[in-house]
């Protein structure tokens, strides 16, 4: 009974069938018809006109991204347990060519407006310090937790008013948006630039980067290019991403596995470490209590010493998440 990773998921139906009508010949690298097809679908879900690129994984989308929002000599404001810092090897350093990430703090791996201003405003504007370019936060966060659109909206506004490059890191976008029940474009804050994440959420091999600044996706097609992530035979990145475009898959999937946590969490009372807000859920449980869960077949991550992490996906089965239920009240 996986209870993982959203990453250990399978790969929908749809995008396989969409996979399986990419397998014809046409133009090579992003000059397919269906990479073609990318910035107008993005445009369509976010209601005004946007530039889309596939990458291969999460950590160069967020990288390359970055990359063309802060020089090798600049700063990029973060949370302290944000994924760029804790869980990309140091791919923003490689990709940024040196540049440092600006750890802040705050409740819920959250930026707050007053956790911005305690990193930047100390910063001297002189030679001798390095000098923030960008501002990066997660939708949804580190621990599940989701900016409401007021929240985000302060945070774009601050980066703009600092004249700082906005970048969301949307690796479970779709759950952030399904929970907010609101327009994805209110989500992103006025963000310059989001990572749309799509293979923790029913693709293969597939995630996005959102431009919402078009000379700065002028800039990102040569980094793709020098980073390696421009494939040849592209049409099969773009088929994914549009295949979890049509119909809203994305959002059908997100709030599948949102449920799927809401479930689980309804039973878990003041184990709960954070509220859930997406598809992870965060408990305390002790060694032995952890011992017990994976003696039934549960299998998850240990979260420190005392507490564990479950993901649910967008094919979880109600059965697994019922017996996981069961079994936590039972301990």
């Amino acid at each position: 009974m996986q209870f993982l990773s959203d990453n250990a998921a399978s790969v929908h139906p749809a995008v396989w069938e969409a996979m399986r009508a990419a397998d014809a010949p046409d133009s090579p690298y992003d000059t397919d018809a269906l990479s073609q097809r990318l910035d107008e679908a993005f445009s369509g879900v976010f209601g005004q006109e946007v530039a889309a690129l596939w990458v291969a994984t999460g950590t160069a989308a967020n990288c390359l991204a970055l990359a063309t929002m802060c020089p090798p000599h600049g700063g990029v404001v973060c949370h302290e347990e944000a994924h760029i810092e804790v869980d990309e090897g140091g791919a923003p350093g490689f990709y940024l060519h040196g540049a440092k990430l600006m750890l802040a703090a705050g409740e819920g791996a959250k930026l707050t407006p007053g956790a911005v201003h305690a990193v930047i405003d100390p910063i001297r504007d002189d030679v001798h310090q390095v000098q923030p370019h960008a501002l990066s936060v997660t939708q949804a966060s580190e621990y599940g937790r989701c900016y409401q659109p007021q929240e985000i909206a302060v945070l774009g506004a601050l980066a703009k008013q600092r004249g700082l490059h906005f970048h969301v890191d949307g690796a479970r976008f779709g759950n952030a948006v399904a929970f907010l029940d609101c327009a994805p474009i209110d989500a992103v804050g006025g963000a310059d630039a989001l990572s749309f994440g799509s293979i923790k959420n029913g693709a293969m091999s597939a995630e996005a980067i959102v431009f919402f600044d078009p000379a700065l996706a002028d800039v990102a097609r040569y980094r793709r290019k020098r980073a390696g992530h421009l494939q040849s035979k592209g049409r099969f990145l773009a088929a994914q991403l549009l295949a979890m475009l049509d119909g809203d898959l994305w959002l059908a999937n997100a709030r599948a596995a949102n449920a799927a946590a809401a479930e689980i969490a309804g039973v878990c009372g003041d184990r709960l470490m954070h509220p859930v807000e997406a598809n992870e859920l965060f408990v305390t449980l002790s060694p032995a209590e952890r011992e017990v869960l994976r003696l039934q077949g549960f299998a998850f991550y240990d979260w420190g010493d005392d507490a564990a992490r479950f993901v649910t996906a967008w094919n979880t089965r109600s059965e697994d998440v019922s017996a996981l239920a069961e079994a936590i009240s039972a301990l």
